[in-house]
């Protein structure tokens, strides 16, 4: 047993949880796909599955298809379930909305601002050109899930989650009561409380990035693009404000990874691609934060019991163990032809999934 650094009790040397989901992530498709999901279907039993290939996923049948690309490469044995998302557009019909609620496999509708990150071109550019497809939403039951930045070249980058609040998701909410919302990767106290202070029907998630670190990591001696995601990191203020949402026992807030991995090359390159590769290590991050906090005993609803009763899905019946064991991330791992750089690279984890 070891003692926790927020507290005097003792640690467990051994932790085992409800198996978890993963309420967002990015797979990529093809050869990348085969790479990155032997990682997270160890971990988890299920995940949301964004929707940002090129072409975007937009319809129900393109989210059928990708979901069979994606059950025919996990790794032999494994039962993890892919939960698909569409891609909302300024042309999505309510139609549309109402094929994907009755698929029974399409959980969600992401909103990407237009030009807001990765693939997000094809994204909505203003929101009343999506209003009937919200309607739909709506009336049907199904969440929005939402990219909060606005894309104003005049907002300083990293405003553009606080002025999303503001404008667009404010607005949204108080227009669409019944509209069921999860705010993606939230990195900002202004979209923590924006958060607390709504309905049951608001919800957020973290990702270790931002509960673990600070804007300052990308330029840690240097210009550290493997730390480059979007929303990017923020101020320390930001941070402890994300970590105490994250272990304060609030349903609100559950886990959501936003792993996103590029090819090494396009990382470290003039025009780096946003996003961080965390799914090697990624419930390990997670329980490196909540043991700083003294709050080890609060993982498991944070990972796998909040988002599945956001969802309205069953609390998966499987568990997953933790051992206290400290090992190494690799520098790189095949991706395909190219190679990826996981978050950490190098660096030491504490604890380790059996």
């Amino acid at each position: 047993m070891a003692t926790s650094p927020a507290s005097s009790r003792p640690v467990p040397d051994r932790i085992t949880l409800t198996q978890p989901d993963d309420w967002h992530l990015h797979l990529r498709d093809g050869a990348h796909l085969a790479a990155v999901l032997p990682e997270t279907a160890r971990r988890f039993a299920r995940a949301i599955v964004m929707p940002n290939l090129r072409p975007p996923v937009t319809t129900t049948d393109m989210a059928s298809d990708y979901r069979e690309r994606i059950l025919a490469a996990r790794p032999a044995g494994s039962r993890f379930e892919p939960l698909m998302t569409l891609y909302l557009t300024d042309r999505t019909t309510p139609q549309e909305i109402e094929r994907a609620a009755a698929s029974g496999f399409v959980k969600a509708v992401k909103y990407y601002p237009a030009g807001a990150t990765t693939n997000s071109d094809s994204g909505v550019t203003a929101v009343e050109r999506a209003m009937p497809a919200l309607e739909a939403m709506q009336r049907c039951g199904v969440p929005l899930l939402v990219h909060g930045e606005v894309t104003d070249a005049a907002v300083d980058v990293f405003d553009r989650e606080r002025v999303f609040v503001e404008r667009v998701l404010a607005p949204l909410v108080a227009r669409l009561p019944g509209l069921r919302v999860v705010c993606e990767h939230i990195t900002t106290s202004d979209a923590a409380h924006f958060v607390l202070e709504s309905g049951p029907g608001i919800a957020a998630t973290l990702t270790p990035q931002h509960l673990l670190y600070n804007r300052n990591a990308i330029f840690a001696g240097g210009l550290r693009p493997h730390y480059y995601c979007l929303p990017v990191l923020k101020r320390e203020e930001h941070r402890k404000v994300l970590v105490e949402c994250a272990t304060s026992g609030n349903p609100k807030f559950f886990l959501g990874t936003d792993s996103a991995p590029h090819a090494r090359h396009t990382k470290e390159a003039d025009c780096g691609c946003a996003g961080c590769y965390n799914a090697l290590g990624a419930l390990e991050f997670y329980a490196e934060v909540f043991e700083a906090e003294g709050a080890l005993d609060r993982l498991e609803a944070f990972a796998s019991h909040h988002g599945a009763d956001f969802y309205g899905l069953p609390r998966n019946s499987g568990t997953v163990t933790l051992v206290r064991e400290r090992w190494t991330l690799p520098a790189e791992l095949p991706y395909g032809d190219d190679t990826l750089v996981p978050l950490r690279a190098g660096g030491e984890l504490g604890w380790r999934l059996l």
